[in-house]
Order: structure tokens, then sequence, then C-alpha cells
């Protein structure tokens, strides 16, 4: 009897992005590989969706839309060009209305994609029955999933393989359409003999014939070894990788698992020197990127506090961007406790996200001092079930700074129709209304507007960048500065939390400090100064100010949002703890803000 074919998806060019840049990379860099990856014979690639398709709009100043033509051409028309879905998420990190998860399936396929992974991260189910039946409507292969991981130690309740399979059995028992399953750890934290034990029993449970699939990530440095396990459990496919986004965060790479394989009774069929030959040019294609070096890491911690490949380094970018990168091993151990009491959704896009951000605000505002709305709106039901329930001191933590009761009907049934609420935008900017517009605005919000509006900027990470940059004028200054003198007083000016003071230092033995407030106009010179008398809003996290929503004179009532905030690959709203009259607006669109860093003030 010959060996066994395993197949395999070339994750590279989608979850290898993600994983490693942040998705953060120009089609015209890449498209040369995946010629390179055809002519090795590897058929079945990852080509968008996930943190793939808003980071072209984002970050890259560019449509995925029109990537995904480019790679079908890129490819023929018969590769299996497959593409990431959160259920009723889809790709974008808000919930969809029914209207908009319709449209996305629509448009992958008119742009090209042969097949959908559809996951939800509470394994709610009633989360991927529309998404589900949407996608095989409109002639996608449509995979569903099973989202898995390991709890951090110290925590008992779901997360077993007895779990999974029960979830397994809810999907069999459902009217949902699939044409094969994937279990998917997007942590790497499964271990393997769960893995196994899973996957043996899924073979048991479903019908001949039926393809299952196994989905992880090297982070932990057990990638391989979660591979074998399922292969051997049952498992028809694993996911793959190239060098050099392989392993570490992404997935383990296709030439390792060939390796592995050898002497066993499978095979993946692939020719060595074939797979080489495109490593090769993949790795020439990416040679001038900026890799994080913790996606190249393996990392034993995260088998404690599980945290996706692909999460990982879009959090490590944003806090490289606010300056917050060393609150990062803190915010991980923190992680812990924020599962443990969440009610155990698997740590998967956006749950992994709303971990994070609970974490960093443990971390950075004190335990449970703020419930950040998202991780907060989850515990409360508004996402879905989660697998075991939340914690009930923190439920009710987040029903009384949220205002908001327990819910526990479907989240599909409270979203209002996405395409009139985008059409009328794209109208009232004078932009062309078609389905692919649409779906940018409901998908994209503000950031697909700039986009469409021609006001997109790019923000890649590349090493040429980097050393063809000026230095900062107050380098050049200071370097150019001839020595200060051995005594006498010295003067600076200051900024805590935007309020500039000026520091004046008188050297000796009796050196005294005097600080006082700065000129109000110097407080700011891009936003208003401080007014003083009225309530301070401060920002809840670092991140970047998206949108500015009221102005100097603007009325608003207590809970009306003020801004949009990007924080930690998450969109959230930062609305008003009274309500006034606003009376300084402190920041501007586009600006970087630390935490407690003030926003507003409300008279």
């Amino acid at each position: 009897m010959g060996k066994k074919v395993i197949k395999f998806m070339d994750t590279s060019f989608r979850d290898g992005f993600q994983s490693v840049f942040g998705a953060r990379v120009f089609t015209d860099d890449f498209l040369p590989a995946v010629q390179a990856t055809v002519d090795a014979g590897i058929t079945h690639i990852e080509a968008g969706g996930g943190a793939r398709f808003q980071s072209l709009f984002f970050y890259c100043g560019e449509s995925a839309f029109d990537m995904m033509d480019r790679f079908r051409a890129e490819v023929g028309p018969d590769a299996n060009l497959q593409t990431l879905a959160r259920g009723i998420n889809v790709v974008a990190l808000s919930q969809q209305p029914r209207d908009i998860i319709d449209l996305h399936a629509k448009m992958f396929k008119k742009h090209g994609m042969t097949t959908i992974r559809n996951f939800d991260a509470l394994n709610d189910i009633r989360n991927l029955e529309y998404s589900g039946e949407r996608i095989a409507h409109h002639g996608l292969h449509h995979q569903i999933v099973v989202t898995v991981m390991d709890l951090p130690p110290g925590c008992e309740g779901a997360h077993t393989a007895e779990f999974y399979l029960d979830r397994l059995k809810n999907i069999l028992d459902s009217d949902i359409p699939y044409h094969s399953i994937c279990f998917k750890d997007a942590t790497g934290t499964a271990n393997p003999k769960k893995v196994y034990d899973t996957l043996k029993g899924a073979r048991k449970m479903v019908s001949e014939g039926t393809t299952l699939w196994f989905h992880t990530h090297d982070t932990a440095g057990i990638g391989i070894s979660q591979n074998l396990a399922a292969i051997e459990g049952g498992a028809d496919g694993v996911d793959l990788a190239k060098s050099p986004v392989s392993g570490g965060t992404c997935q383990p790479d296709i030439l390792s698992m060939m390796h592995v394989l050898k002497g066993t009774d499978f095979t993946l069929d692939l020719d060595y020197e074939k797979v080489l030959a495109a490593e090769e040019a993949f790795e020439k294609a990416m040679e001038d990127y900026f890799f994080p070096p913790e996606a190249k890491m393996v990392s034993p911690t995260i088998t404690l506090s599980p945290m996706p490949g692909g999460a990982l380094t879009a959090n490590t970018m944003m806090m490289r961007d606010t300056g917050t990168l060393h609150y990062y091993p803190q915010v991980i151990k923190e992680m812990s406790e924020v599962i443990r009491l969440g009610g155990f959704g698997s740590s998967v896009t956006p749950v992994s996200q709303f971990y994070f951000q609970q974490a960093y605000l443990n971390v950075t505002q004190g335990k449970w001092k703020v419930i950040n709305p998202n991780y907060g709106n989850m515990v409360l039901g508004y996402f879905g079930k989660t697998p075991s329930p939340p914690d009930s001191k923190i439920v009710e933590l987040a029903s009384e700074q949220l205002g908001k009761p327990v819910f526990t009907d479907d989240p599909l049934d409270i979203l209002e129709p996405g395409i009139p609420k985008a059409t009328k935008i794209l109208e009232e900017n004078k932009l062309p209304v078609t389905d692919e517009n649409i779906f940018i605005i409901a998908s994209c919000e503000q950031k697909g507007l700039d986009y469409l509006l021609g006001n997109a900027k790019t923000n890649i990470r590349k090493k040429t960048d980097a050393e063809a940059a000026p230095a900062k004028p107050a380098a050049r200054a200071a370097a150019a500065a001839p020595a200060a003198p051995a005594a006498g007083p010295r003067s600076y000016a200051i900024t805590v939390n935007n309020r500039v003071y000026n520091v004046s230092v008188a050297e000796g033995s009796g050196a005294a400090v005097q600080a006082t407030p700065a000129a109000a106009a110097a407080a700011a010179p891009a936003a208003a100064a401080p007014v003083s008398g009225g309530t301070e809003v401060e920002a809840p996290t670092p991140g970047n100010v998206m949108k500015i929503l009221v102005s100097v004179g603007d009325t608003v009532k207590k809970d009306q949002p003020l801004l949009i905030l990007e924080a930690m690959k998450m969109e959230s709203e930062v609305k008003s703890p009274c309500d006034g009259k606003i009376a300084s607006v402190n920041i501007l669109a586009g600006d970087t803000v630390q935490a407690s860093d003030l926003l507003f003030t409300i008279s």
C-alpha cells in the first residue's frame, strides 16, 4: 500500500504576511514569488482575507480586490485560492449585518477566490450559520472551522478534545452547508496529544470522504509536532509556509514538514529542489522588509498566555508605533487572568484582541479598573455565547461600566442593514456606488473612505526606508550644539499628559528644580490648549486617532462617541463620560496618543 499524500495549503502570502509583517506588504513586491510557487507545483494557496483585507486599505494604499484579481491572473484559472473569514465579522473587526455578509461571499467569488475558511472565535454555531450558507450559495468551497487552543495553567472548562468534538457534533447536526472541516489553532498552543485525540475522534464522527484539516502556528515551537499528531489522528491536510516567513509566529516550513514525514506512511509528494527554488524566490522578494525579531522567535511563554501569531506582531508593531513595547511582557502575563475570567473564547481575531486590550488596561490602569468596551461586550454576550460562563464579577463590572445588560439573543438580530448606510456615505462623498465600494466602506469604515477619497497613507516597514529617513531635527540640533557649561541653571520644556511645563535646574550642592506650567499656546501647537475647570477625557489606551467626531462648542450627551481610536489592531470609540459642551479638542486626526493623554475637555 502506498503512502498517504497529505494535502497542504501554502499560507505564505496571507497568514505569513499577517504573522510577520502585521499584514503590511505591497502586491508588486510579492507577485514574482507567487509565480515561483506555482512553478514548484503548489496550487493551493492562501490569497487574502483575514487581516490581509483591511491592511491593504489601511497601510498599503491598495485595493484588496485588485490584489485578489492580480493573484488569480498570476496563478491561472485552476489554482485553489483560499481566504479567511471570521463568521459574522467576515473580514472586518466588527460584526457585519446580513446584507454585508452576503456581499462578502459574492465579492470574493467575483474576484477569483475558490475557498473560504470560516471560523467563530467563540465556537458559537449561530455565528457560522448565515455566513456559511451565503459562502456555499455563491459557489465557493466552505471550510467550516472549530477553533482550538490550550488554556493557561490553572484554567479548567472547555478546550478539551471532548469539547471540540461536541462543537463538531453541533455542526454535523445543523443545516449549515460545508465542504470540509478545519480545526484551527491560531495560537500554536494545543498540545499534540489533544490534537491527536481531536482528529482521531473527528475522523470517526464524519462521513467517509470528508476532508479534515488542521491549522496551527509555530510560535511556541511545537507546530511540527502538532501537525504530525493531526496527520496521525486522521487529518487529510495541514497549513505550511515558505521561508522567510515560516516558523515563529507563522506556520511550519514546507521543507521541514517534508523532512519530518520521511520514514512514515505519509508524504507531501513534492520535489525538494522546486520547493527550495520557490523559497529562494520568496526570500529575494522579501529581503527589503523589516522582520520584527519576535516574529522569528520561539516564544515558550505563549503556552501560558495564548496569543495568536497573526495578532502578536500586529500588536507589537502598534506598540512600537506608540512607544509602549516595554509593556509587552507584562501584558502577555496578564492575559492568563483575562482569559480565565472571560469565558474561554478562543484566542483568535477578534477575541485575541479583546484579551490583549483588556490585559493592557489591567497593566497600565490597574487590575479591572477599566473594562475595555470590546471585552465587556463579549462577556455580556453581544458577540455570541462564550464557551464557559464568564466570571460573574467581571460581567457585573462590564454591565456597570458600559451601561448595558447581559444579552442572550442572536447577535445578527440587532445589526441594522449595512448597504443603505454605506450607500449614503458614498453618495455624500460623490463616490461611485458599486458593490466593491459598498463593501469597502462597510468593512473598513473611515479608513476605507479615506482610501476611496485618495487620502490613504502607506505605513510599510522597509529597511531602505529606515536608512533613507533623515535624522530628527532634535537629534541634528543636539549633535551640532556646543558643550553645556559646567555650571549654572538649565531650562527644559517637558510634556506630561499633553501638558507642557518649563523646568529650570540649577547645578551645584544646593541645586534646586523649579517647574511651572508653560504658556497655554505652547501646550499643544497643533491642537487646543487644555481648559481648566472642566471634565477631562483621557485616552484609555495608546493608539492612533482615526476620526474626531465633535468640535469645540458642540453639546454632547453622556456616552456619546467623541472619536475613533485605532489601538492594538482594533477600532474603538471613546465616549463622553458626561453631558456638557466640548470646551477643548486637544488632538488632531492622525495623532498618536499614549494612555492617559488628554483628548478633550468638557465644560
